[in-house]
C-alpha cells in the first residue's frame, strides 16, 4: 500500500516538473527564436537598404551580362554577414547580383526561382546544404530580393533544442532519484504511524484478550456449579471482580490516551508552583517506599513555577513514582531531584536496578511496550504509564527521556519550560 502511494507520489511530481520544465523550456526557446527572427529581419533591411544606396537597383549591370562576374566593378561590399543580393524583371530573370563571394550561376537561378515560387515576400528555404533568408521588395519594372545566410541561426536553434533535451533528460534523471529519496522520507513518518496503529490495536487486543479469557473460564466454572452457594464460590467471583477492574483501568487508561491525543481537547493552562506539586507527590508515596524497604532521597529546588495543568503534572510525577518502584532492586533507594536549569525545570527520578538496553531506551515510551512483559504483568502493569507520562509532557511542550547511569541506575528526566 505504503508503496503504491509513494509511487503515485513520485509520479505525480515528476509530471508535474515534466511539464513546467517544458513551459520554461518552450519560454526561452520562444523568446530565442524571436530574437534570431527579428535580427535576420534587420539584417535583411540593412542588406535592401545597402542595395538602394548603391543606386543600381533597376538599371542594367555594369558588366553586361545578366549575371556580374566576381570581381567586377558593380561589386558592392554590402555586409559583414554572407549575403547577396539579386535584381530580376517581373518574369523572374535575373538583370544583375550584388554578392561578396562566390556563386554558381545556377545557384543563383535557383534562389530566385525559390523567393518568387511564393507570394511571401520573406521567407526561408534551402540551397546546397545551406540555409537562406530572403526578403523580396517590388521595383517598377520586377523584384530586388536580398539573401542572407542563416544556416549560423539555424544550427543555433537546433542546438538549443539538442541542448534543452540533454538538459532535461539530465535533469530529470536528477529528479527522479531526488524525488524517490524524499518520496520515501515523507512516506516514512506515515508508515510509521500505521505500524505503530496496528502494533497498539494487536497490543491492545492482546491485553483485553487475557482478562476476558479469565473472566469466561471462572464463569464457566460457576455455571458448573450453579446449584453451589455464592460463599462456596467466592474465590471465583473474586478472579472475576479482579480482572473487571483491571478491564476497567486498562480502558481507562486507553481513553485518556485518546483524549491527549486529540488536538482540540481543552486544557485548562495555569501557573502553578511544580516544586510543591512534586513534594506533594512524595510525600503520598513515602510511606508505600518504606513499606517496600527502599531508600528516599529528595531535593526539590523551591519556588519553581511552570504553566499547565496540576493535576497531569502530579500524575506524570506519580506514573514515574510508581515506575521507579516496580524496576528498584531489593533494598534499593529512589532518588528525586528537581532544579532550575536554563530556561526549564528539570525533574529526574533514579531508582537503582538493571540498566535499560539502548534498543529499549528508544522505545520505552511506546504504548505497550515492555522491558520485561512478565514481570510487568505479575505486577499489573500494561505499559500504559510511560506513554501518558509522555503524551501529557507533550502537550505541555517538554521533554521526557530515559538513560542509564553509574552504579546500576536508571533515571527518567522530565523537561518542562519556566512560568516566567
Amino acid at each position: 500500500m505504503f508503496r503504491k502511494l509513494r509511487n503515485k507520489f513520485l509520479l505525480l511530481n515528476m509530471v508535474t516538473i515534466s511539464v513546467m520544465m517544458l513551459l520554461a523550456f518552450a519560454c526561452i526557446y520562444f523568446i530565442m527564436y524571436q530574437n534570431v527572427s527579428r535580427d535576420i529581419d534587420m539584417e535583411l533591411h540593412r542588406e535592401a537598404d545597402i542595395g538602394r544606396k548603391s543606386g543600381n537597383m533597376g538599371g542594367p549591370p555594369k558588366s553586361g551580362n545578366p549575371i556580374a562576374e566576381p570581381g567586377k566593378g558593380d561589386r558592392q561590399p554590402m555586409a559583414r554577414s554572407i549575403s547577396f543580393m539579386l535584381i530580376t524583371d517581373s518574369q523572374g530573370t535575373i538583370k544583375s547580383t550584388r554578392s561578396s563571394f562566390e556563386l554558381a550561376e545556377e545557384s543563383y537561378q535557383e534562389a530566385a526561382k525559390a523567393a518568387l515560387s511564393g507570394n511571401d515576400q520573406q521567407g526561408k528555404f534551402k540551397l546546397e546544404d545551406t540555409s537562406w533568408a530572403y526578403q523580396v521588395q517590388k521595383l517598377p519594372d520586377g523584384f530586388a530580393i536580398s539573401f542572407l545566410d542563416v544556416t549560423a541561426q539555424q544550427a543555433f536553434l537546433t542546438n538549443l533544442i539538442y541542448a534543452f533535451l540533454l538538459v532535461a533528460f539530465v535533469m530529470l534523471f536528477i529528479i527522479f532519484f531526488t524525488s524517490r529519496y524524499f518520496a520515501n522520507r515523507s512516506i516514512e513518518p506515515v508508515q510509521e504511524a500505521f505500524d505503530k496503529q496496528k502494533q497498539f490495536i494487536a497490543d491492545a487486543s492482546h491485553e483485553l484478550k487475557t482478562p476476558l479469557a479469565v473472566i469466561n473460564t471462572n464463569v464457566d466454572v460457576l455455571l458448573a456449579h450453579s446449584d453451589d452457594t455464592i460463599q462456596n464460590q467466592s474465590k471465583w467471583l473474586t478472579f472475576i471482580k479482579s480482572e473487571s477492574e483491571r478491564m476497567a483501568k486498562l480502558t481507562n487508561d486507553l481513553l485518556y490516551l485518546a483524549q491527549i491525543d486529540q488536538a482540540n481537547t481543552g486544557v485548562m493552562m495555569a501557573p502553578f508552583d511544580a516544586s510543591d506539586a512534586v513534594e506533594q507527590v512524595v510525600l503520598t508515596m513515602e510511606a508505600v517506599i518504606f513499606e517496600r524497604d527502599l531508600h528516599l532521597s529528595y531535593e526539590i529546588e523551591l519556588g519553581l513555577k511552570i504553566r499547565g495543568s496540576l493535576e497531569q503534572f502530579k500524575q506524570v510525577v506519580m506514573i514515574l513514582l510508581d515506575n521507579a518502584l516496580k524496576y528498584t532492586s531489593p533494598n534499593g533507594s529512589v532518588e528525586i531531584e528537581m532544579r532550575k536549569r536554563h530556561q526549564h525545570m528539570e525533574l529526574s527520578v533514579t531508582n537503582s536496578g538493571e540498566a535499560i538496553s539502548e534498543e529499549h531506551l528508544a522505545r520505552i515510551f511506546d504504548r505497550f511496550y515492555r522491558t520485561d512483559p512478565s514481570r510487568t504483568r505479575s505486577q499489573g502493569g500494561y505499559g500504559l504509564g510511560l506513554a501518558i507520562a509522555k503524551a501529557i509532557v507533550d502537550q505541555h511542550k517538554g521533554r521526557i527521556y530515559a538513560k542509564n547511569k553509574k552504579d546500576h541506575k536508571v533515571a527518567f528526566v522530565v523537561e518542562l519550560p519556566l512560568h516566567s
